[in-house]
């Protein structure tokens, strides 16, 4: 099937397409329209013209606009969920649970902005002022360009769109080119939905050229991005002045206590590291463990890891597909070679088919091995042994990354310190640093981005504070 562009309401055409390969079959899945720069700066100017109903409509027509595409998206959760295969080889359970995580998402987005408020200002609270009727409201930025990645092409797109349009602002979309199929679909339940505002969203795709047109533009106001460091650096670089959202790479580390309930810790650390192939910014990847309980641990880990089924994306008992592309595959070979080289251990022999790549846990770890001082972004966790948490802190700390870390502990005490201490945007206790809610802030320190998502804080982000005073 065939994506097309959305100049606003409208669907269009070029002569130029893209084909995307299953990365499972290798065979042609869907196609998509090669955009240029003038359609990016077509697609803003319809948004900018838009802009001026959308902040105009009512609250209720928004929020019944999201409960709509959610409905909407039940109908067809099967077809949504077998394209997210299809594209990008997330297997069939975890791609329907994306889908259902999607209509969360926009439910979430439509619940929270009903309730979101400004307030009033006791402006005579001070000796320079006087008693007026003062308050402030929040009102839509205009604007927003959401930009998403391959790894969760639905749930992601929806924490950039649902709470920008029920905020009452435009969108144009640049999806992943890995999902254009994906992005299409879900694009045209907005576009055909009964409350729809016209001109509302826009969707191009494209890559370099599209994208700095997007971003270069005047006419947003907000950019909100999910993808790798050096293409975020790139943007905060060109935007110009205007909001920039950004949630970049990871490294996530979880430390396990001797407290700690290890079988439960290794099941939960194997699922960390391996679910989406390893393809998730939070998953998990450095693992230090308390010396005394390492070879428990390990072994543990291991068994849990052989118990994983990988295979066929559309086959239901399937844990792990392929990776991405050909590259990713062949990175993570040499991540895994690598890290051989300088004196690790695999508990579990290294083994690749093509885009296949089965889960790796490397054991005698040392700091200074490339293999846990970058992101990996790929099935492979390793395991560092460590005397104590005081040991480990600074070791988890000493990334340029900071989104989430994990602890397992039955230590009030360490739980607390980990708390406070763990430099991350999240800190989960006794399960993997890859748990996340969609209701929750989600977002990171250092080079890990700038600002939050989950639709509250989204919304936040996705508008602007007015203040008023009446004398």
């Amino acid at each position: 099937m065939q994506a097309k562009i959305f100049f606003g309401s409208t669907e269009a055409v070029t002569d130029t397409f893209s084909e995307r390969v299953s990365p499972y079959s290798g065979e042609v899945v869907s196609t998509a329209p090669i955009c240029s720069a003038e359609d990016a700066r077509k697609a803003l100017k319809i948004a900018q013209e838009a802009k001026v109903a959308t902040k105009a409509s009512t609250l209720s027509q928004r929020c019944s606009w999201l409960i709509d595409v959610a409905q909407k998206l039940r109908l067809n959760k099967e077809d949504i969920a077998k394209t997210l295969t299809d594209e990008v080889g997330k297997p069939i359970t975890f791609a329907r649970v994306e889908v259902e995580r999607c209509i969360e998402t926009l439910k979430l987005s439509a619940e929270t902005m009903r309730t979101m408020h400004g307030e009033t200002i006791n402006t005579d609270a001070m000796p320079s002022g006087k008693k007026t009727t003062a308050f402030f409201t929040r009102e839509p930025v205009g604007v927003v360009v959401a930009i998403t990645p391959f790894n969760f092409p639905l749930n992601l797109v929806a924490h950039k769109l649902a709470p920008a349009l029920v905020a009452g602002n435009t969108v144009v979309l640049k999806p992943t080119p890995e999902a254009p199929l994906t992005a299409y679909k879900f694009a045209k339940l907005f576009i055909e939905s009964e409350y729809a505002i016209k001109d509302a969203l826009s969707v191009v795709y494209g890559d370099a050229e599209v994208g700095s047109a997007l971003i270069t533009s005047d006419i947003p106001r907000v950019i909100s991005f999910t993808g790798s460091v050096p293409v975020g650096e790139i943007i905060t670089k060109n935007a110009g002045i205007k909001k920039v959202g950004l949630e970049l790479g990871g490294n996530a580390a979880t430390y396990v206590e001797k407290s700690a309930d290890l079988a439960l810790a290794a099941n939960r650390c194997a699922l960390g590291a391996f679910v989406n192939s390893g393809q998730v910014c939070i998953s998990l990847q450095r693992i230090y463990v308390e010396a005394d309980i390492y070879d428990e641990f390990a072994s543990l880990m291991a068994e849990e890891t052989k118990k994983l089924v990988v295979g066929s994306p559309y086959d239901d008992d399937t844990f792990m597909g392929p990776l991405i592309d050909d590259e990713a595959a062949s990175r993570a070979m040499g991540w895994v070679e690598s890290a051989i080289e300088e004196g690790a251990v695999p508990l579990l022999p290294p083994h690749r088919e093509g885009r296949m790549f089965h889960p790796c846990v490397m054991a005698n770890v040392t700091d200074d091995m490339a293999i846990v001082c970058e992101e990996v972004f790929a099935p492979i966790v390793s395991l560092v042994k460590v005397d104590s948490f005081d040991d480990a802190l600074p070791r988890m700390n000493n990334s340029p990354y900071g989104l989430q870390f994990s602890v397992f502990t039955n230590d009030l005490k360490l739980t607390q310190r980990a708390i406070s201490e763990l430099d991350a945007g999240g800190i989960v206790i006794n399960d993997m640093p890859t748990l996340r809610f969609d209701i929750q802030p989600y977002g990171g320190v250092k080079l890990s981005g700038v600002g939050r998502e989950g639709p509250r804080f989204a919304i936040e982000e996705m508008t602007e504070i007015k203040s008023v005073v009446i004398c």
